[in-house]
């Protein structure tokens, strides 16, 4: 295994225990509740406490893969060049502008005015091209394989930066919205495990190891002051004690929300309930290199065998997705006419394929719930299928499924955005290879038109969906509850990213 593969495997392990609250999320209609009557009047310097599942390991988001600390540590810690909203549009963050060349070979950034480190030191397109280099040069770094086809970084002068790319690349800039773009103090010595030097309107306070992490508002920051005091993540992963601690004023803001215990925060008429959309993909994956899953007609029988809208509604989360590109990203289709719920068709592709009766094993990792097991249980043996479940560790499910490839049928929650080119190699896990798909995605990461690319992209993921490569049995939601005295909290993506630009308190 490569260390960008481990980097990876690392990634999806923290990200799938962060997502595992997604599989009993409410089925809500995505409008947000009305508010409490409260006031209006914003608090400065108020103390905001969010609860959140997953707790980081360490702070050192260069070297640290997962979910735990991107949601936290981006945009509010530090920063990049670029960022993304909620909706996954790029915008300018520490760059005040940017160009494009025609042939999409050269980025050109200016950078805003005044910026400083946490410790007082200017930046300047020094410390960009420095942490850039970086990840190009450091197979250790986040971002590293984002930036193999970086053939220059410079900086004509010091607010601005240069990128030439040996190739055009569709989601080149896209990757800076994440760690690869961060942007660090040149030469720093912070020890970034416990500690930080960023760029962002907040600092770190304190980190008590097991309980929570809190944020200082930076008064000298560049931008905007942010609208907070201070800010205090709460770890708590028991989803019924977080519903306490948010009952008992522990905490203003409460993520994750188990719909089993939302009554309970919407009857005490202190909280706001609102549903948000992400990129999480529950993926049924096929092993397609394995008999009999080699056999395209049993992989479409059983995507026809499941319900996938009962299944929605078995698990209160999100809405059907039936291919492998969620709406947030960009070649997205509604593919729901390819897999109809048609159990009698699926029991006569099955007879056809000479599998009248079929024992199959679904690997499943251990913290995820029982109801998807259960369902896909109950549905396959309506058509002959009969489905042993698999529950294992996460570190065992990277050895067996990521790794060997030694599995028939697994489950697990792909969170990241803009990860279609998973079905595009090979070598990945799903065992998926189709050369007219890998030549369209290397075409749509190529081609400068985004509009174009999409459209590449959305006819590479209808050929995927028709090859049933896997089975896409939902695109996750998350519930998040605040009371009435907080504004401006995001809601879409918010496991992924906690942008606390804008977000305020009113005084008591």
């Amino acid at each position: 295994m490569s260390s960008t593969t481990v980097r990876h495997s690392l990634r999806v392990a923290a990200i799938g225990v962060l997502a595992a609250g997604a599989l009993v999320l409410s089925a809500c209609t995505g409008a947000q509740q009305p508010s409490p009557a409260a006031s209006t009047t914003p608090d400065p310097d108020a103390s905001l406490t969010v609860g959140l599942v997953l707790e980081p390991t360490n702070l050192d988001i260069r070297h640290t893969s997962g979910a735990a600390l991107e949601q936290i540590l981006v945009d509010n810690i530090y920063e990049g060049l670029v960022t993304r909203t909620q909706d996954n549009e790029i915008v300018e963050r520490l760059a005040a502008s940017y160009e494009i060349a025609p042939d999409g070979l050269t980025y050109t950034f200016t950078l805003n005015d005044g910026i400083t480190f946490h410790d007082g030191s200017p930046l300047t397109s020094a410390d960009v091209v420095a942490s850039y280099q970086t990840v190009k040069s450091d197979a250790s770094v986040q971002g590293n394989a984002e930036f193999a086809g970086v053939s220059a970084i410079s900086a004509p002068d010091a607010q601005t930066v240069t990128i030439t790319l040996a190739q055009p690349d569709q989601n080149f800039l896209f990757a800076l919205t994440g760690p690869a773009g961060l942007v660090f103090k040149s030469g720093d010595e912070t020890d970034m495990k416990t500690a930080e030097n960023g760029t962002g309107p907040y600092t770190l306070e304190r980190w008590s190891k097991g309980s929570a992490i809190s944020f200082d508002r930076f008064d000298d920051y560049w931008g905007e002051s942010a609208t907070l005091g201070e800010v205090v993540f709460q770890y708590i992963p028991d989803f019924t004690a977080g519903v306490n601690a948010a009952l008992d004023g522990s905490l203003d803001v409460l993520t994750a929300v188990d719909p089993n215990l939302v009554s309970q925060l919407e009857d005490s008429g202190d909280f706001t309930v609102t549903t948000g959309r992400t990129t999480d993909k529950g993926t049924l994956a096929f092993n397609n290199r394995k008999a009999p899953l080699d056999d395209v007609r049993v992989r479409e029988a059983l995507r026809l065998a499941v319900d996938h809208e009962a299944l929605v509604e078995a698990i209160g989360a999100g809405q059907t997705l039936y291919g492998p590109i969620p709406e947030l990203d960009p070649g997205y289709e509604d593919l729901s006419a390819l897999v109809p719920y048609d159990p009698t068709r699926a029991k006569a592709l099955l007879k056809e394929a000479g599998h009248a009766k079929l024992d199959l094993t679904l690997t499943i990792p251990s913290f995820y719930g029982t109801t998807v097991a259960q369902v896909l249980v109950s549905d396959y043996a309506k058509v002959g299928v009969s489905l042993e479940v698999q529950r294992v560790e996460f570190a065992t499910w990277l050895d067996d499924v990521y790794t060997n490839h030694d599995y028939d049928l697994s489950f697990v929650l792909h969170v990241e955005p803009r990860d279609f080119g998973n079905f595009a190699n090979p070598d990945y896990y799903f065992g998926y290879d189709n050369p007219e798909v890998q030549k369209l995605y290397q075409q749509s990461q190529t081609e400068i038109d985004a509009d174009k690319s999409a459209a590449l992209l959305a006819k590479a993921a209808r050929i995927v969906s028709g090859d049933h490569a896997a089975d896409w049995l939902y695109n996750g939601a998350t519930l998040t509850a605040h009371t009435s005295a907080v504004s401006g909290f995001p809601k879409d993506s918010i496991n992924s990213r906690i942008d606390l630009a804008g977000v305020t308190k009113s005084a008591e």
